[in-house]
């Protein structure tokens, strides 16, 4: 599958510490951004590349070559073939693609030159070829949505909303921001536009919302881009910290298991009522402090209201989306939220009869935690569960993780605490 990397911006936010390079050219751990990219590519096999160079493209040219020489970093051999496309004007970040036509014959990776990521791109590809759309976008929270662009998606992950920046957005929404992550089929570039610049967002993708052809690939690997000075040095003490590394899910991850209700929200029995979730004390600061650990940030909760017929999927999703705007106005994330809506109790008026049953998955058993550690690459053994309640330490040591007891009680855990934020100070290493 060939890359397509644009890597021809301006760079004006950024211009006060790279006047002179590209900002692809950017160093990080005395290695440009984009050679980090390249690199990453290349370790997985995907060696077809297309530069898109502007403004001092010459500099990446000079660097690069055709990717067969040496690194000026490294000493080492590039190891990729690189062929170059030169915007003689601004196209926007379509326009190019329009002209790479008769190169771009199947589906294709298109990545921005400027973004830092570690991302599984042989999982990511294997999602794309099994959902069979016309785009598939790598999705992940960030700890700023409320200023971002949000995708939004049904449950079999196909985009149903594109919401940017000016668009109005609803009072509760979930967390997930286009990480400028691409997988393209051709096709999209068959049409002409009366544009000479092009806006591959707003003149293509977001046309796709909606229409079942293009799918939402969530992952909670690190992507970030370097657009302004901040950014950058986020970015450079990330990588020095090992967390961007570490957050590929090429590598097993470790992850800090949430119960919800009285560890993340205030307990009011079974939780119906939208209005009634109201975070505790001091968990927004916790969860940033997991999600800036290089733990993922993962819910596992029983919701047997589903089951009982007092809470539709719908009415949960809403539930869940209004604890993600919350986090998110505090700069906290979730990884991912998992959920068991079955209970075997019959009996009850408006019950939901094929949710009436014994599962694998409704804590005290591990399914919700086995679950998401395949579809996560997570190590178990070095990850933690936390909640109020006996199904939580239970479900956690089934798991093989390791156990804290919000509260009091005796259920085998391995520690005790008063709160989710003392967890996070005293064994959140």
């Amino acid at each position: 599958m060939k890359t397509v990397i644009m890597a021809g911006g301006m760079g004006t936010r950024i211009a006060e510490i790279a006047r002179d390079i590209p900002k692809p050219m950017l160093p990080v751990a005395g290695m440009p951004v984009l050679e980090h990219e390249i690199n990453c590519l290349r370790d997985q096999g995907f060696r077809d590349i297309i530069l898109t160079v502007g403004h001092l493209g010459q500099v990446i040219v000079d660097y690069f070559g055709d990717g067969h020489g040496i690194s000026p970093a490294t000493g080492e051999p590039f190891g990729v073939s690189i062929e170059y496309y030169f915007e003689r004007e601004p196209l926007g970040n379509a326009g190019a693609l329009l002209r790479l036509r008769d190169k771009l014959t199947e589906d294709f990776f298109l990545l921005n030159g400027d973004a830092m990521f570690c991302v599984d791109f042989e999982r990511m590809a294997a999602f794309h070829r099994g959902h069979g759309g016309l785009a598939t976008l790598l999705t992940h929270p960030n700890d700023h949505p409320y200023d971002s662009g949000l995708i939004v998606t049904d449950g079999d992950r196909r985009v149903t909303g594109w919401l940017t920046k000016e668009d109005p957005r609803p009072t509760w929404y979930k967390n997930r921001v286009n990480a400028g992550v691409h997988i393209l089929s051709p096709k999209l570039l068959e049409r002409d536009f009366d544009t000479v610049k092009v806006d591959l967002d707003r003149q293509i993708l977001k046309l796709l919302a909606g229409t079942g052809a293009m799918y939402a690939y969530d992952s909670p690997e690190y992507v970030k881009d370097m657009g302004t000075p901040e950014r950058y040095g986020q970015v450079c003490r990330d990588f020095d910290s090992g967390l961007i590394e570490g957050k590929s899910l090429r590598n097993r991850q470790k992850a800090v298991f949430l119960d919800r209700d009285g560890t993340l929200n205030k307990y009011v029995g079974f939780l119906r009522d939208i209005d009634e979730l109201e975070l505790l004390p001091g968990v927004s600061e916790a969860v940033r402090a997991i999600d800036r650990s290089g733990y993922l940030a993962v819910v596992a909760t029983n919701q047997p209201v589903i089951a009982r017929g007092e809470v539709t999927v719908p009415q949960l999703e809403e539930i869940h989306a209004k604890l993600e705007t919350l986090l998110g106005a505090e700069g906290a994330y979730l990884d991912g939220i998992y959920y068991c809506p079955h209970h075997p109790h019959k009996g009850y008026e408006g019950e939901v009869p094929e949710l009436k049953i014994e599962c694998d998955c409704r804590k005290p058993k591990p399914g919700l935690l086995l679950r998401a550690a395949e579809e996560l690459n997570i190590d178990l053994a070095r990850s933690w569960m936390v909640g109020d309640g006996e199904a939580d330490m239970l479900a956690g040591k089934a798991a093989g993780c390791r156990t804290a007891l919000i509260g009091e009680g005796n259920f085998g855990q391995d520690v005790s605490v008063g709160s989710l934020l003392e967890f996070t100070k005293g064994y959140l290493k």
